[in-house]
């Protein structure tokens, strides 16, 4: 049994659980019923790194995996492709990519790979795409299901890499400045839309000073979230302990509350 080929014997549970006898749930599934178990278990996958759990890694590396072999599964069914085209595109692709492991390329720093990479990628897409066609953008190939600061970190970093960017931080801090300017007078002229679109614009340069200076705006703003959840949980434990609810205090003994807990956790 230790030798056994468990990725095979996985491919062959998926193909029986969507077969004539198999399970009616997996048979009514299609890709994009499955999206967003896709998105849950990548999300999953992404706590249990968090929590540097070795045992809900592996086991959310498996929900990853058998979303993936299910799509895969779906298709092959369809004639259109399978797991084993998959896997060859994906082998070719790296091959092609990494000249300097595969090939007579030499880079010796990781931003020069990355640098390689985008070049590489770039020439893919304009093999794809006829000449007499305008060239893809700049920007192009961002997933739009991304998360917003996530996706937002990305278009921003692909116009960087042709110049579109601030020389210094301050400019990008100016721009932060500009943008909250403009939200105050949208909700001085209590023009709705306009708030939303002001505060979109302020989220989106905010997002850019966090790419500026190398912190990934996704994570920092997941690390705020967890610090204020620890602070508020502890605000809710001190006023129980003393009998009382946050719905029954006032905002001065609330906010007396959050200092104490902001120095617990800081």
């Amino acid at each position: 049994m230790t030798n056994k080929d468990w990725i095979k014997e996985l491919v062959t549970i998926m193909a029986r659980l969507r077969g004539e006898d198999g399970c009616p749930w997996d048979r009514k599934q299609t890709h994009d019923s499955l999206k967003r178990y896709l998105v849950e278990e990548t999300a999953e996958l992404l706590d249990a790194i968090d929590e540097q759990d070795d045992a809900a890694i592996q086991d959310e590396l498996g929900d990853v995996l058998l979303n993936l072999l299910f799509h895969a599964q779906i298709a092959s069914e369809e004639h259109r492709f399978d797991i084993q085209d998959v896997a060859r595109n994906t082998c070719e692709k790296l091959i092609r990519r990494h000249p300097h492991v595969f090939g007579d390329t030499t880079i010796h720093t990781a931003e020069g790979v990355v640098a390689q990479w985008e070049q590489i990628k770039q020439v893919e897409r304009q093999s794809k795409t006829d000449r007499t066609e305008p060239a893809q953008s700049a920007i192009h190939g961002v997933p739009r299901h991304l998360p917003a600061l996530h996706r937002a970190a990305k278009v921003l970093n692909k116009a960087a890499r042709v110049g579109f960017e601030w020389p210094t931080v301050e400019g990008v801090m100016d721009k932060i400045h500009e943008e909250l300017a403009e939200v105050q007078q949208a909700i001085q002229s209590q023009d709705h839309k306009a708030v939303a679109e002001e505060i979109g614009d302020l989220l989106f340069a905010v997002t850019n000073l966090s790419r500026f200076l190398d912190h990934v705006p996704e994570q920092a703003l997941h690390a705020t979230v967890q610090r204020f959840e620890q602070r508020f949980k502890h605000m809710e434990q001190q006023l129980l302990a003393q009998g009382r609810l946050p719905q029954q205090c006032d905002l001065d003994e609330l906010m007396t509350q959050w200092i104490q807990a902001k120095r617990q956790y800081p």
